[in-house]
């Protein structure tokens, strides 16, 4: 049978997915407690500045680092959530199956992106 002709991965198909997903989804959350924790830290350096440019600069900097991180830690709650949708998806019998086609999403799309809902082809005719 052709991937075109099945309508679900098999259960050792899923496995071998599901294996994927929860490796992907510790590094993530792993990565996502360091982000949270590292904004979570106050500036503690201890410098007296005397010159209020320098200080400045000093506080811009730390501003645009900490709107940097807070946005790396958002992707990495939303990488989250998708990954266990994605599990979810599993347990539920419809995942691998694109949302928009309603056909089987390529194993090797799903290897690279286990999270995904949308073959490639959906994918590209959305642009």
């Amino acid at each position: 049978m052709s991937q075109e002709e099945k309508t679900a991965y098999s259960q050792e198909e899923l496995k071998e997915f599901e294996e994927i997903i929860l490796q992907k989804l510790s590094v993530a959350k792993e990565e996502l407690h360091s982000l949270k924790e590292t904004l979570s830290k106050k500036n503690d350096s201890g410098t007296d500045y005397t010159a209020s440019t320098s200080k400045l600069l000093e506080d811009g900097a730390d501003t645009l680092e900490r709107e940097s991180m807070s946005q790396l830690a958002a992707r990495q709650q939303k990488f989250v959530i998708n990954l266990e949708n994605a599990l979810i998806r599993i347990k539920n019998g419809t995942y691998g199956v694109c949302v928009d086609t309603g056909k089987l999403i390529s194993k090797e799309r799903l290897k690279a992106v286990p999270h995904t809902m949308h073959s490639i082809e959906a994918k590209l005719a959305k642009k």
